[in-house]
């Protein structure tokens, strides 16, 4: 498979040098491994057995080994997050050790690794990783400001197009393959998580089906702030047998430990001028080729707008929220890159609602995302609204799009990008 130039590279080349261990998080099959080997010298993969013995018996020994060290899923010998930090305490040279796990460790006796190991997630391919197209506009210009007043750019994607990379999927592997191979992929990917991945974490699956039933539920919902009690009324309608909402809360906490809950936040500010706002995450899984695929949705479903959630969950048009999943993820990929906090922001009735706003430090970017080519006033109004309240940090007002060519509302500044151009 060609080399696909990933966000967390540039990430890693500026700051790898400069700290003693680096932590890549993130769900199986984003990429972790292969990029962080870029940048190893010697690799241990602690899933292999007889790497977990060896280093178990002498973890000294890694001293002697050439740096950067990738300790590959550490999580199968969890003591290695101890040693990596005590090797930090006692002035380990910067860019020694790069940490990479599948799963959050809830292990009490290991420590945060806080002011030691810094940590970055690696989700999945974003759509400039994939698209990699000339004349994009980076959230970097945007939250500088430095976004030209004259614009001039094409996308190389079209409306179908956005609808055959959200059922591709980011996972660099699964995005490779054809349609037959790749739904198979991701159903053996799904069953794997229900299978195996909670076993391993402790968490006993009596009824698989209720808890497929569950994650077919979450992805009804996505890119809303719906509460997990209507999800599982969703999931259990005209049942009486229902799920203990213990169980419930250990599946959603076991998905969130394999890093496919990827919940955005509400975004909150000091003194907030924007009166009182929902407190609750809107609602992500890890790829929204997951989320498509746990759903059953076709090409053609998506294309038509005929897709309906197998719950009948009124929560809109399925193909608008998952393009809105997809284009969220993408810009948490670039955010992350730049240390930038993201979250929404709907007020507490819902009257205003902006998809993602993007902070760092007192620079704001604010985006919607529309599923649509040509963009009206209607479109535009909760941005406008938020620029008001909030003021002069606001950089950029943006509007993602499956349209053809960027340019800038001349009443209102807005401007209007096709989601493959932002990077």
């Amino acid at each position: 498979m060609a080399h696909i130039n990933r966000y967390l590279e540039t990430w890693l080349e500026e700051f790898l040098p400069h700290l003693p261990a680096v932590m890549i998080d993130g769900a199986k099959g984003v990429g972790k491994t292969q990029t962080a080997k870029r940048f190893a010298k010697t690799v241990k993969r602690l899933d292999d057995q007889s790497e977990q013995v060896a280093l178990a018996a002498n973890f000294n020994r890694i001293m002697t080994e050439e740096p950067p060290i990738l300790l590959d899923e550490w999580q199968f010998l969890p003591e290695v997050w101890n040693r990596v930090r005590q090797m930090i305490d006692d002035h380990t040279l910067p860019g020694s050790v790069i940490l990479t796990g599948s799963i959050q460790s809830k292990s009490p006796m290991l420590h945060s690794g806080a002011g030691r190991i810094v940590r970055i997630r690696m989700r999945p391919l974003s759509l400039a990783e994939r698209v990699q197209a000339k004349n994009s506009f980076s959230l970097e210009d945007c939250l500088e400001g430095n976004i030209s007043e004259i614009i001039d750019a094409v996308s190389p994607l079209g409306y179908e197009d956005y609808v055959r990379e959200i059922l591709r999927s980011g996972f660099p592997e699964i995005n490779q393959m054809r349609s037959k191979q790749r739904e198979l992929q991701l159903d053996s990917y799904l069953e794997n998580i229900i299978h195996r991945e909670f076993a391993l974490q402790g968490v006993t699956v009596r009824h698989p089906g209720k808890l497929f039933s569950w994650m077919q539920a979450y992805a009804s919902a996505t890119a809303t702030s719906t509460s997990y009690n209507k999800m599982l009324d969703a999931t259990t309608a005209g049942e009486s047998d229902k799920p203990a909402k213990e169980t419930v809360i250990a599946y959603r906490e076991a998905l969130r430990s394999l890093w496919l809950i990827d919940d955005l936040p509400f975004w909150s500010d000091v003194g907030s001028p924007l009166g009182r706002l929902k407190e609750t995450p809107k609602h992500y899984l890890a790829d929204p080729a997951l989320e498509a695929r746990l759903l059953q949705l076709s090409e053609r479903d998506l294309i038509t707008g005929t897709a309906k959630s197998p719950h009948d969950a009124d929560y809109g048009g399925i193909t608008g929220r998952l393009f809105e999943s997809l284009c969220v993820m993408s810009a948490r990929t670039y955010a992350a890159n730049l240390g930038a906090r993201v979250g929404y922001v709907r007020t507490s009735k819902g009257e205003r609602e902006v998809d993602l706003v993007i902070q760092k430090n007192q620079k704001i970017v604010a985006i919607e995302v529309k599923l649509a080519q040509v963009i009206t006033d209607h479109d535009v109004r909760h941005l406008n609204w938020f620029e008001e309240k909030v003021g002069e940090r606001v950089q950029e007002k943006i509007i993602l799009t499956t349209g053809d060519r960027a340019y800038r509302r001349p009443q209102d500044r807005v401007l209007v990008i096709p989601a493959a151009l932002f990077a």
